[in-house]
């Protein structure tokens, strides 16, 4: 069984990145093997980081963030949900990979991004030097979904055919990756 988390990285009201997170929950779960951690930063409401050490040296202090240590740590493999900003990545996604250090290292993390007519990607090539600093492994399929706004009616956001099977070979990477990295996780 392969732990995968999904992170929801938006917290604004009337955020469409919920039932883009929720429709990536539901088509995932169908892959065999994959046990899903869903992750509303809404809901977990890390403070902007407030810790006194840094994170490399795992000296936590707060509650909120060992608490967060422990769920990032048994995950095994994430999707980064993310909007694009200014042409940029989500601040409270950055921050709550900000909090953490050791615990994302030697794992692997798709991106399911959204927005306008980028569809994200700006977001997702900003995280970049993040991830390496991290050591969280890229792979190379992931869901670029332009034009958010339009596809998602009465909070369900319905993805295409092209967005399912990149979603899928997404989901399929990060097992494999997952299994293949496993051995360089501490």
């Amino acid at each position: 069984m392969t732990h995968l988390m999904i992170i929801v990285g938006s917290t604004r009201p009337g955020r469409v990145g919920l039932p883009v997170a929720e429709w990536a929950r539901e088509h995932l779960a169908r892959l065999d093997g994959v046990e899903i951690d869903f992750v509303d930063l809404a809901e977990l409401a890390l403070p902007f980081l407030d810790e006194p050490a840094h994170p490399a040296k795992r000296a936590y202090t707060k509650p909120h963030t060992i608490a967060w240590s422990e769920r990032v740590d048994a995950a095994e493999g994430f999707v980064f949900v993310t909007p694009e900003y200014n042409h940029s990545y989500s601040p409270v996604l950055k921050n709550a990979v900000d909090f953490l250090f050791q615990e994302w290292s030697a794992k692997p993390v798709g991106f399911v991004s959204y927005g306008g007519l980028s569809g994200g990607t700006r977001a997702v090539a900003a995280y970049e030097p993040v991830l390496t600093t991290v050591g969280l492994v890229k792979v190379p399929a992931n869901v670029e979904i332009a034009g958010v706004g339009g596809q998602v009616a009465d909070g369900v956001f319905a993805g295409d055919e092209k967005a399912v099977s990149a979603l899928t070979a997404m989901g399929e990477q990060l097992v494999a990756y997952s299994a293949a990295l496993a051995g360089l996780r501490g």
